[in-house]
C-alpha cells in the first residue's frame, strides 16, 4: 500500500511539501509525490485537492481518494473514478477560522468605510464618515456546517445580528437559524451580507440566480467564499448594475483560475481573490495519515463521503 500525492493545480503547496509534511506525520508510511509515483499498482490511496485527467483510472488498486480540504464536488462524479473506490474530506479547523476571518474581514471593510477613504485619500480629500454598528447590521450565512458555523459564530461574537440558512435545521446559540427553500428570499431581504459557505451540490448549483439576488437588500454585499457555481455570473453582472446587490467578493469563481477577458474582472463593484479564504490543513493532515492506517485496518474512515449524495 501505498499514498500517492496529487495537489491538481497550482497555487498551492506543492506534492513535494506535502509529502514531507506527511513523511514527518506517519514515519515508515510509503508516501510519494507525483513527480515520484513509482509502481502505480502500488497506490492504493490517492491524496488530492483536484482530480486531474485519467490518473484515477491509471492506477488498478486505488481504494480511497482522500480530498485535501472540505469540498468534493469536483471528485465524486469525476468519470476516471471508478464506482467502488471510496472519497473522504477534511474537516480542518485551521483553514475554517481562515474562511470565517476572510469573511469577517469583508464585513468590516464595509463597516469601517475602507474603500471610501482610500478614494478619499486618492483626491487628497479629509472626508470623516462614521462607521456602523455592528448591532444595527444584519450578517446572513448560507450553509451552517463546520465551516459555516464557524462563522456564524464570529459573526456572533463579533456582535452583529446573525441569520443562518440551511438545507434542514440547524441549532446555533445567538444566531437566528432558518432553512429551507422558501425561507432564503425572505431571510436575503434582511442582510446587510451576506456570507455563503455552501457546498456545491445539485441543490446548490446556481442558487444566486436572478431571482434570488433581486431578493437581497439594495445595497448588501455577497460574499462567495464557498462554492462558484453557486452564483449566476451573468445574473450577478446583470444586478449589481442595479445595485441589488451593491457588491460581490468572490473568492471562488465557475472557472478557476478566473479567464482574463471574464468581465468580473473589470466591474467596479466586484472584489476577486484568488481562492484564498482558507489556506492551511493545519493538524488535518494527521487525519490523512489516520484515514491511510483505518483503510488499511479496515476500520471505519474519518469523513467519509456519500458519492450519491455529493457530501
Amino acid at each position: 500500500m501505498a499514498v500517492l500525492i496529487s495537489i491538481g493545480h497550482d497555487g498551492w503547496y506543492t506534492e513535494e511539501q506535502l509529502a514531507e509534511e506527511l513523511r514527518a506525520i506517519a514515519p515508515g508510511t510509503d508516501i510519494r509525490p507525483i513527480s515520484a509515483p513509482g509502481n502505480l499498482a502500488e497506490i492504493t490511496v490517492l491524496a488530492a485537492s483536484a482530480l486531474t485527467g485519467d490518473l484515477a483510472a491509471r492506477l488498478p488498486n486505488l481504494q480511497l481518494v482522500q480530498k485535501l480540504g472540505a469540498g468534493v464536488d469536483t471528485i465524486v462524479a469525476h468519470p476516471s473514478l471508478a464506482p467502488h473506490v471510496r472519497v473522504a474530506r477534511l474537516k480542518p479547523q485551521e483553514p475554517a477560522h481562515e474562511i470565517a476571518e476572510y469573511c469577517l474581514a469583508y464585513v468590516l471593510r464595509g463597516q469601517r468605510n475602507m474603500a471610501a477613504h482610500a478614494a478619499a485619500q486618492a483626491r487628497s480629500a479629509w472626508e470623516p464618515l462614521a462607521p456602523r454598528r455592528p448591532a444595527e447590521t444584519t450578517v446572513g450565512v448560507l450553509g451552517l456546517g463546520h465551516i459555516g458555523g464557524m462563522t456564524a459564530r464570529l459573526m456572533r461574537d463579533m456582535r452583529f445580528r446573525v441569520l443562518g440558512w440551511s438545507r434542514s435545521p440547524k441549532e446555533i446559540e445567538g444566531v437566528d437559524c432558518r432553512h429551507g427553500g422558501a425561507a432564503l428570499p425572505q431571510m436575503l431581504a434582511e442582510c446587510d451580507y451576506v456570507c455563503s459557505i455552501l457546498p456545491s451540490t445539485p441543490a446548490t448549483h446556481g442558487l444566486m440566480d436572478a431571482e434570488m439576488l433581486a431578493a437581497m437588500k439594495p445595497g448588501a454585499v455577497l460574499i462567495n467564499a464557498g462554492r462558484g457555481d453557486l452564483v449566476d455570473e451573468t445574473a450577478l453582472l446583470e444586478a449589481l448594475d442595479t445595485g441589488t446587490p451593491g457588491h460581490a467578493v468572490l473568492d471562488v469563481v465557475n472557472q478557476e483560475p478566473l479567464p482574463a477577458d471574464s468581465p468580473l474582472w473589470a466591474h467596479p463593484q466586484v472584489t476577486i481573490t484568488p481562492h484564498v479564504s482558507g489556506w492551511h490543513l493545519g493538524d488535518a493532515l494527521r487525519d490523512v495519515a489516520e484515514n491511510y492506517r483505518r483503510l488499511e485496518a479496515g476500520e471505519n474512515l474519518l469523513h467519509e463521503v456519500d458519492r450519491e449524495r455529493g457530501y
